[in-house]
């Protein structure tokens, strides 16, 4: 049996510019935000409701909010919720569709080079090298590649022509 060609030629491809990267992480930190908000309110009300029914007591502490953030096995929990939240958001869009919702806008999307979708461990060290963002300031070579499209081994491809 032989083995399939890449459908990937460096013609076929238009890379992203720096500016349409930063675009969308621009808009993909905004809705990040918003989640995160949502996700808060969420482990807020969790924690005012196990306070009412007596499982949490405030003990020092001043409120939800200030029990959250200063006793240190909550504060590490929710941290540790909040960063799930973030690795969840993109490493669903990025497996799934190649695309968050600011890609999407910005009509980027990430893939294999044969065009495939990324795996989830891709996804993961995609994250893990992203330096929240700054790997994207290295999108210099030939193919535009970032930094952590490099240690992913994946590609920024731009899903439309730009005129």
């Amino acid at each position: 049996m032989q083995k399939k060609k890449p459908q990937h030629t460096s013609v076929s491809h238009q890379y992203p510019s720096l500016l349409r990267r930063l675009g969308a992480w621009l808009y993909d930190t905004l809705i990040v935000s918003a989640i995160l908000f949502i996700a808060g309110a969420l482990a807020m009300a969790i924690v005012a409701a196990l306070l009412a029914i007596g499982i949490l007591s405030l003990g020092d502490y001043q409120d939800a909010s200030d029990y959250l953030m200063s006793n240190p096995t909550a504060s590490m929990l929710y941290s540790a919720y909040l960063a799930i939240v973030i690795i969840g958001f993109y490493s669903y869009f990025w497996t799934q569709a190649g695309q968050t919702l600011g890609m999407r806008a910005w009509k980027l999307k990430l893939q294999n080079e044969d065009g495939s979708p990324i795996k989830i461990t891709q996804a993961l060290i995609r994250i893990a090298t992203s330096a929240f963002g700054l790997g994207n300031l290295l999108a210099f070579n030939n193919t535009r590649r970032s930094m952590q499209d490099i240690m992913a081994e994946c590609e920024m491809v731009v899903t439309e022509k730009e005129h």
